[in-house]
Order: C-alpha cells, then structure tokens, then sequence
C-alpha cells in the first residue's frame, strides 16, 4: 500500500475514528478525524511482514531477554540521530504516556511541582494532576513564526517544591525543533532547580528538509546524571496500539531505581510489540521512514496554503511531526463559535488548543498524517465553513 490509498478504520476500534462522535459530536460516517495523534495510513511493509511471520509460528508464549530489539533500538538511535547509545541504557515501558507515569511515580511525589512548558502535549497536565502533583506552567513565548523558552520568566514561576521538568523535544503542539543551544539551557536550567530532566523525543523522526534534530543527550551529555529520555516508533510507524516504548537512561542510579520499579511491577514488553519494532529499526524501516517524510511534508505544504488563503488564519510553519497549529485569533471569533463550525460545518474533528495548557487559547491542532485526498477535502471544508471571512 502506498500513503494514499485510502483506508476504513471505522469499526476497527480506532480511537482516532470509533470515538470521535462521543468526544466531538463528529459522525465517522461523514467526519473527518484530525485530531489524535496516529496516522491514517500502513505501517511499513518490513513491520508488516514481521507480523506475518510471528502469525505464522502460531506460538505466542512467554518470552525472555530480546537483545536483537535493543540492538535495534541502537543501530536507530545512531544511524539516525548520531546518538551512541548503550543498550544497558534502554529500559521498555507500556508506551511514553505510561514511561511519563512512571517517571512521575519513580521520582516524585504527590504535591510535587512539575513544570512543563505550554503548550504543550496535553498528556503532561493530565499525568500530573492525575497523580497529585501540581502543574507548573511556564509559557513559551512566540518569536516570529514559532516558539522560543523564557527561563527568566520560568524561574520566577518555581518555589522550590519542584522535582521533575517534562519536556517535549521535537515540540507537540507547534513542532517546534529545539536547537542543541536551547537544549543546553533547559539541561542548565534544570540542573539549578535539582530538576529531573525527561525529555519526551516521541516525534524525533519525523522531521522536515532543511532541520536536524537533536536528542538532548546529544547536546547536553553533561546532563546525565538527571536527564532521562523517552522514545518509540509508534508516531514514526503508527503502532502506537502495541504501546512499547523505551526509557533511554545514561545514569546508573536513575536506571536502577526505574528497573527496580519495573521489576515490582512485573512488567515485561509485549512480544509482538518487540519483533514489530526490531522490524522497524531496519534499514528498510529507514528507507520507509524518507517516503513518509516527503509524503508528510506535501500535505502540509498543501494544508498551510489552504490556511493561508482563509483571512483571520495562520498555520505555524511546521518544522517536525504531523501536526498542524492553527491560529484562529485574526478571525475575531471566540472559541466556542471556532471550533462549532469546525465540528458542525466542516465535519472535522479537531484537538483544541485550551488542552494544551496556556498559550493554546486561540489554536487547533490539525493531524496530517493522512492520505493526501483527505487533506484535500479538509481543506475544501473549511473553505467552505469560513466561506464569509473571504
């Protein structure tokens, strides 16, 4: 299959499309799903195949060490991020939103302040209220066409009750793509507060022509000994559903008290989850991985053209992930009359912007990780939707 053919996932049990109607009053009969972050389209055929083989085997049982996916996840990490990692390093978790639980449950506790910097990817916010701690919020500021870190105004926003700092790197919502400088600041920053240091590099393969990614243990080495980072192939590959992921963690105190808690809850990745991966983290993965960028980076070349056509709002230029941000806050509409034609008229269900934390207040999020005629018809919607502002 290619990245165009068009797919049915409803009734499929996909959240992206079964549970859109309940969420968002959008029918998957005649909506559009543009929210959730997964993709519309196959994972790559060398995954597909991997499948195919262990469905062939027939035999799912217990499974013991798996050095061949943490090879993997080595030869990945260093063919395509420059990064050396050591596979001691890597520890697997149920996917990054349960790798954030657990890092808030390993190294905080509850009343614990955890600062993240909005907006943000709204998982941070939940987790940590949902544990009991408290949210600290440090807006980034915009700086021309994207977002910059003010850690002036961050450090007046602490009192010292802080313990953890979650980072999003490349940035969810905006797709921001830090550079190593802004890194070594937040790394500092978060040395001076005690701070532990998880940096979220879930979207680090999906970045455009003309910028470079860089892993925070890249940049920051010196920061070892308080950072830990948290990756998966599941936005590159779309199987999120299989929830593997890895906490990737230099430092042998933090590594061991993580494997500790791993252990006391008996946790073991999935078996599939694993060969998937390892299927993944292939040359032929990597090659996949190319097709999809420039498959990615026509559709939102077309989706912010389309933006740009409709006065009152702006597409922020995306330099990583499938995620469109769009300002709405030159049409003069409050929100609820926003995202009303959005739903109603366009039939397009969206992740809005307030669940992103502060700084979201105007903006929706758009996925594009689709077949191009999808991003066509959204745009001809929208069109439409907001037909009188043109």
């Amino acid at each position: 299959m290619t990245f165009n053919d068009l797919t049915d996932r409803r009734g499929t049990n996909s959240s992206k499309w079964d549970k859109m109607e309940d969420l968002y009053g959008v029918s998957p009969q005649d909506g559009l799903a543009m929210w959730t972050a997964d993709s519309d389209y196959a994972t790559a055929p060398c995954v597909i195949e991997a499948v195919r083989e262990a469905a062939d085997h027939g035999v799912f049982g217990y499974s013991w060490t798996h050095p061949d996916y943490l090879a993997s996840v080595q030869w990945w990490m260093k063919n395509r991020h420059n990064w050396e990692i050591d596979t001691d390093w890597a520890l697997t978790s149920q996917g990054l939103g349960n790798a954030i639980a657990l890092c808030l449950d390993v190294w905080t506790e509850p009343g614990d302040g955890v600062v993240i910097f909005t907006p943000v990817y709204h998982e941070f916010a939940y987790k940590v209220n949902k544990t009991g701690r408290r949210v600290v919020e440090c807006p980034l500021v915009r700086e021309g066409d994207s977002y910059g870190v003010d850690l002036e105004d961050a450090q007046s926003r602490l009192n010292g009750s802080e313990k953890m700092l979650l980072w999003c790197s490349p940035q969810n919502p905006s797709g921001r793509v830090w550079t190593p400088d802004e890194l070594r600041s937040v790394a500092a920053f978060a040395e001076r507060n005690g701070l532990i240091l998880v940096s979220d590099e879930i979207h680090h393969d999906l970045v455009y022509p003309g910028h470079k990614f860089v892993p925070m243990d890249v940049a920051a080495p010196d920061a070892r000994p308080w950072t830990v980072t948290l990756t998966a192939a599941s936005k590159t590959f779309n199987i999120a559903g299989q929830r593997t992921g890895n906490m990737i963690i230099p430092d042998p105190e933090l590594r061991a008290a993580m494997r500790y808690r791993l252990h006391t809850l008996d946790y073991a990745p999935s078996a599939l989850g694993v060969a998937m991966i390892t299927a993944a983290y292939s040359p032929a993965g990597a090659a996949w991985v190319d097709e999809q960028i420039a498959h990615l980076d026509s559709n939102r070349k077309l989706f912010d053209a389309a933006i740009a056509d409709i006065p009152g709002l702006w597409s922020m230029p995306l330099q990583a992930t499938y995620l469109a941000w769009v300002d709405y806050s030159g049409t003069g509409m409050d929100h609820d009359e926003f995202v009303r034609r959005l739903r109603e008229d366009a039939r397009i269900a969206t992740s809005s912007g307030p669940g992103f934390g502060t700084g979201g207040e105007n903006f929706e999020r758009f996925n594009l990780a689709t077949q191009r005629a999808r991003v066509e018809e959204a745009c001809t919607r929208l069109k439409h939707a907001f037909a009188d502002l043109q």
